[in-house]
């Protein structure tokens, strides 16, 4: 949430109860020059009382301005953690932490730089943010880990009508929608006009020019073997975050073993979500594609799926 000293506010921290007092504590802030951890606490009676539908405690850390390691990571293309110190010796300062771990500015005091590391990146994994306090040489340090995702990028394979109905519930859910195909009457701009990209081409040639990578989820729906198998061996071997083939399950039991026949080991055949999408019980396209995008929504946030206990992933 922002504020400013003269009244104007954009986004929230709660969704309404502490709005106007987390204001009133980011206009003290400002003329202060200093930041704070304000905590905000109500029990269950007395929010029915004041009208609230239940009570809890929220801690709010208001800051004067915006730092600019946060302007930069906003600004960046994602993959990256801002870690600021929320309360202990330090308070106030903070550090990126970029791909890999590598941290860019440094803490004043003897923070443990590897565990700094590993929790930014626990972190950026799971896409949310949190907190966690280290014990220091100056005593407890808890540090706030902001999470600055790359935007996920949908990678259909098979421009048919479950890929129309797919395409915008991932656009609404902020993906970034990518159709490819090489049969350029199914490749339509009508057919999907919330589509980012349109690519006319064999799966290899496709994939290779959108550059799969860990922000990708690859749906493969032509339901054709000479389309999807040739895609799957690309997509198993690339670092995608999932990755999922229309067909039964009689078919996905081939399927694998012929991925596995064609060089493809059990840990990569073992990736593939297929038949795709939660077992919802719709048939409709827009069912399907309500159910694909439910299963890769589980896989992006560490959900756990009826597939995943039964395999136990």
């Amino acid at each position: 949430m922002l504020a400013s000293a003269d009244g104007k506010i954009a986004g929230s921290v709660s969704g309404g109860c502490v709005e106007s007092a987390t204001a009133l504590e980011i206009e003290a802030a400002i003329e202060r020059g200093t930041p704070k951890l304000v905590t905000f606490g109500v029990s269950n009676e007395r929010a029915w009382e004041v009208g609230l539908a239940c009570g809890g405690t929220i801690k709010v850390f208001v800051e004067p301005n915006i730092k600019p390691e946060i302007l930069a990571a906003a600004r960046g293309k994602g993959d990256e953690v801002v870690a600021s110190i929320i309360a202990g010796a330090g308070l106030g300062e903070s550090v990126r932490v970029l791909e890999h771990g590598r941290i860019e500015g440094r803490f004043s005091g003897s923070l443990p730089t590897d565990t700094l590391g590993e929790a930014a990146a626990s972190a950026l994994r799971r896409e949310s943010s949190s907190s966690h306090t280290f014990e220091t040489e100056d005593g407890p340090v808890t540090i706030f880990f902001e999470v600055f995702a790359r935007r996920p990028r949908l990678v259909v394979f098979g421009a048919g009508q479950i890929a129309a109905a797919l395409v915008p519930l991932a656009k609404a859910l902020g993906y970034h929608t990518i159709v490819a195909d090489g049969r350029k009457a199914f490749l339509d701009q009508d057919r999907f006009p919330d589509a980012d990209d349109l690519i006319l081409a064999w799966p290899e040639e496709a994939f290779d020019r959108i550059g799969l990578d860990s922000s990708c989820y690859v749906c493969l729906l032509s339901h054709d073997p000479k389309f999807d198998e040739p895609a799957l061996q690309v997509a198993l071997r690339s670092p995608a975050r999932y990755v999922g083939a229309i067909g039964s399950k009689k078919t996905q039991v081939v399927r694998r073993e012929r991925l596995r026949q064609s060089g493809l080991s059990d840990e990569q055949v073992a990736r593939l979500r297929g038949p795709i999408g939660l077992d919802l019980g719709g048939r409709q396209p827009a069912e399907i594609g309500l159910a694909i995008l439910a299963e890769m929504t589980a896989v992006r946030y560490g959900g756990l799926t009826a597939r995943d206990s039964a395999t136990g992933r």
